[in-house]
């Protein structure tokens, strides 16, 4: 929804800052999240961006929306001004517009959807470039001169970063064992605090325009801070960010090796691989903390959108990346095969089931009511669809995964609360091979509820698994 008025407020602002030739033509909202809102559209037959927060709405409300969008403009000049390709911002909002808190840049061409990008033949010749692209993309950003920067922008050094997201994970009143593990791994591991660079804090796929000659624009600067640069490369490698290409560490168009020698050709500097590993650990810790966030908020009411539940249950996947990555440091004698897989199906019998009940309904979602959506209420739809597929197959399969971690648990001597304090404080070690064995197979348990067609999964599997 908008404010009332906003067409006419907004062709107001063009006539006052463009002139009195154009016309205003083509609104159409885009993706910008919960509460950011991004508009296009022409005046003057020029296309333009509008992003904003809109009228009553704070700029620091929940401590969610990251830089103030007056802020975000300066960074995105003094950025472009660095050799860094951002959109250029062609205006700025006050008060008396009426439109909220915001800014006018011009509209950058291409494609953000990474699924329609990656792998795709159409874009192939452009995802041949994006390694050196990018690269030298981030090598600009960690150039721009600090003394430039608004002093709004914040520096947190990696102990403290870690602890903020700490304190968010208990909080919620989280008890993952492996989160438990990455977090005292990462207070062990933290580098010193003495590398500070502007940093974009969100340099990923999907916030990465790209058209046929590669990428066209960077885009999305509402986290950007004071930090190590080392973040921003491996934030980039994310398993979340790679959307389906798991192996291909770098954003799912490269390896990790290609980019990390790219961004030291571009920059003169040499990436730390121990540096690159904490950097790598914390953001695949960050994104599971922050799907733990995305369910609080659906808890406590603050957005009660079905996929934001559907999200908060992601924190699986980050269980499985977790443990691939810990995994790379461990002695060989604990990366033993594993015998798992999924249940077999039962022959049904008797009363109907639970699991039954929600296959039926999930099939009737899927034939007879996605077909007649379009637009937002058919990926609404889709996302019924994934919360249906998780409670079926919690139903069928959790009571024994249940009842095989407890016999696990009961083996090496500790309950649930036990090894997470254990593991959170140091005293019982990842590298028992019991231990261990036990955080990869409920990890392979609970994605196989949560999301099975997760790349990651697959990827452990193949790794795990006896043959």
């Amino acid at each position: 929804m908008t404010d009332e008025g906003f067409e006419e407020k907004l062709a107001a602002y063009c006539t006052k800052t463009y002139g009195t030739d154009g016309t205003l033509d083509d609104i159409r909202r885009l993706s910008g999240g919960a509460s950011m809102e991004s508009w296009a559209f022409t005046y003057g037959g020029e296309e333009f961006v509008l992003r904003r927060l809109p009228t009553g709405l704070s700029a620091d409300n929940d401590g969610l929306r990251g830089v103030p969008l007056g802020a975000q403009a300066d960074i995105i000049e003094l950025a472009r001004a660095a050799g860094v390709t951002a959109p250029q911002v062609r205006g700025r909002l006050s008060p008396e517009d009426g439109l909220g808190e915001g800014f006018v840049m011009i509209k950058a061409e291409g494609e953000t959807l990474p699924q329609k990008i990656l792998g795709n033949p159409d874009f192939a010749a452009a995802e041949a470039k994006l390694t050196e692209q990018c690269a030298r993309e981030l090598a600009a950003i960690h150039k721009t001169p600090l003394d430039s920067l608004p002093g709004s922008l914040e520096y947190f050094s990696p102990a403290k970063l870690i602890r903020v997201q700490k304190d968010k994970y208990h909080e919620i009143g989280g008890q993952i064992p492996i989160y438990e593990a990455a977090f005292h791994w990462l207070n062990q591991n933290a580098p010193d605090a003495s590398d500070k660079y502007l940093v974009h804090g969100d340099f990923r796929m999907g916030n990465l325009m790209i058209d046929q000659n590669g990428l066209s624009a960077v885009l999305d600067w509402e986290l950007a801070r004071i930090g190590d640069p080392v973040q921003d490369i491996a934030y980039l490698c994310t398993p979340s960010w790679r959307f389906g290409h798991y192996e291909k560490v770098a954003g799912g168009f490269d390896s990790a090796e290609s980019f990390l020698l790219a961004y030291a050709n571009a920059s003169g500097t040499d990436v730390d691989p121990d540096r690159f590993r904490f950097w790598l650990v914390y953001s695949t810790l960050w994104w599971g903390i922050a799907c733990m966030v995305m369910g609080q908020i659906w808890r406590s009411h603050g957005d009660r959108s079905l996929e934001r539940t559907v999200i908060g249950r992601r924190v699986s996947e980050v269980e499985i990346d977790l443990a691939l990555q810990l995994e790379e440091i461990l002695p060989e004698n604990v990366r033993t095969a594993l015998d798992w897989s999924v249940p077999a199906a039962e022959n049904a019998s008797g009363e109907t089931s639970y699991g039954e009940l929600l296959t039926a309904l999930g099939e009737w979602n899927s034939s007879q009511v996605q077909p007649g959506l379009k637009g937002h209420d058919k990926f609404q739809s889709r996302v019924a669809g994934n919360a249906l597929g998780i409670a079926r197959r919690q139903a069928e399969w959790g009571p024994g995964f249940r009842e095989a971690a407890k016999a696990r648990l009961a083996a090496i001597g500790y309950d649930h609360r036990q090894l997470c304090s254990g593991l959170s404080k140091g005293d019982i070690a990842i590298s028992d091979p019991a231990v261990w064995d036990h955080l990869r197979l409920s990890a392979l348990e609970r994605l196989s509820i949560d999301q099975p067609k997760y790349a990651g999964l697959k990827v452990a599997l193949d790794k795990w698994r006896t043959t």
